[in-house]
């Protein structure tokens, strides 16, 4: 569970990946999961009475409740001003009492020693850890294991106005699917749904509604891959696809592949995971009572929305190139890339043909906002990441700006113009035989990336001879 201090409670149909990168700029981007254990080292700056920033981990067993309200007593102590709680399972432990905490505080360098000592008394593990300069990111794909930090908006259980709130019964079952996403590890079959009939009545009816829309509102691309994804994964209005049917026909097109999300993660983690082509998707779906609107992403926003664009190779190498740009970025241009995710593949607009064509997957799963898009009423503007990295967005009402972009070539061209501006001590490399990240931050690391290029250009220029024979 995430929490943010002081954060109120927020309003509107859907929670945006700019808001939660702003929010992110209180969360552990430094130090995922992973970093829970064997950080034990004090590398603090030497000037005492200096008030730096400290990440707190420890770890209770059985009765967390007590324990961390004596841990909170012992940061009052010592005047600690708390930016940031986080919890989740413990890593290493089976039950469920037993939790990891992460806490993210300013204090006084010269108390740091004498708080880590008081904390040994009364957690089980503690450690503490400065920030890092640059924030951790996924290099190995199973690495995406650890980012799973939830955004904790619009889930049944929280929020007041959520549809399924007073619906017991349905938020039973959401916890249900969730689970299979919080116990998913990478390399694990992903999980088929059995869904309902009621459930099934609802991606109908979704379905129903907005497929009379994608002939004339929809992108050649989107038309192209939707019409195979009838054919061969399934899809129809009687029937909810499996991730795993879904997945298997993506890495066959494109590299990408679907990996179960419990719900809104955070902008970092989920852009970092598009860097390895892969997609976090949700496999429950939107309360019966209100099909056509849903306050967060589910199963009819993924699979209608995200998956036909992901199934074209160029709308999939425009997705990874933002990923990639997003490994170790600064909080600042982490929001400017959760920006221009938003305004793209979120609600992206092209030209073909001498018209406007939908290609955003916000605009693809609902129906309302597809037909105001493509209207007279919004403002379109021709994309330009320098301007749409910086635009204003809008979560609780349809947009009054849509980026318009010529095609997915130029639009990737000047996203990765934009990108190379990013300041960052390094490049990044995908190793598609690996499915890893090499980090370019050496020349000999250059040299060898240059080699491996020059190899598979003279495979190219020997097939083009051959081709002219």
């Amino acid at each position: 569970m995430k929490t943010d201090i002081g954060s109120g409670h927020y309003q509107g149909r859907r929670q945006s990946l700019i808001e939660d990168a702003r929010k992110e700029k209180e969360t552990p981007a430094s130090a995922p999961a992973g970093a829970l254990k064997n950080q034990d080292s004090l590398d603090f700056e030497d000037d005492q009475e200096r008030r730096t920033t400290a990440n707190i981990f420890f770890t209770f067993r059985n009765d967390a409740k007590a324990g961390f309200s004596r841990t909170v007593k012992i940061l009052e102590t010592f005047a600690a001003l708390i930016q940031h709680i986080e919890s989740r399972p413990a890593g290493r432990s089976k039950s469920t009492d037993d939790l990891d905490f992460f806490v993210k505080c300013e204090i006084h360098n010269s108390d740091i020693s004498a708080l880590l000592n008081a904390l040994k008394r009364v957690t089980n593990e503690v450690s503490i850890v400065k920030e890092e300069k640059v924030p951790w990111f996924p290099k190995k794909i199973r690495d995406l294991d650890k980012c799973h930090h939830l955004i904790s908006k619009y889930e049944p259980d929280l929020d007041h106005d959520h549809p399924g709130y007073t619906d017991l019964e349905y938020r039973k079952r959401r916890n249900v699917i969730t689970e299979l996403a919080v116990n998913y590890k990478e390399g694990d079959p992903l999980t088929r749904v059995e869904y309902t009939a009621q459930e099934t009545a609802t991606w109908r009816e979704v379905y129903r509604k907005l497929s009379s829309l994608y002939r004339t509102h929809a992108c050649r691309q989107y038309l192209d891959s939707f019409q195979q994804l009838e054919k061969y994964c399934g899809y129809s209005e009687d029937s909810i696809p499996q991730l795993q049917d879904v997945s298997q026909f993506l890495k066959e097109r494109t590299g990408f592949q679907l990996r179960p999300a419990a719900g809104l993660l955070s902008a970092r983690d989920f852009l970092a995971s598009l860097a390895f082509r892969v997609f976090q998707s949700t496999q429950y779906i939107r309360h019966h009572s209100s099909p056509m609107h849903s306050p967060e992403p589910d199963c009819c926003h993924e699979l209608l929305g995200h998956v036909p664009m992901l199934a074209d190779k160029e709308f999939a190498q425009f997705s990874q190139e933002i990923g990639l740009a997003s490994l170790g970025a600064s909080d600042t241009d982490i929001e400017k890339l959760a920006t221009l995710y938003w305004f793209t593949i979120e609600f992206g607009l092209c030209k073909q043909n001498g018209s406007i064509k939908a290609y955003g997957a916000g605009l693809l799963s609902s129906y309302g906002e597809l037909m105001y898009a493509l209207s007279n009423n919004p403002e379109h503007k021709p994309f330009d990441p320098e301007v749409t990295a910086v635009q204003p967005y809008q979560d609780q009402t349809f947009q009054p700006i849509y980026f318009v972009s010529e095609n997915f070539d130029d639009a990737k061209e000047q996203l990765r113009q934009y990108t190379l501006k990013i300041k960052r001590p390094f490049s990044v490399r995908y190793d598609p035989f690996t499915c890893s990240i090499e980090v370019l931050d050496s020349p000999q690391k250059v040299k060898n990336a240059l080699s491996q290029m020059k190899e598979e250009l003279k495979n190219l220029c020997f097939a083009l001879e051959r081709a002219f024979m």
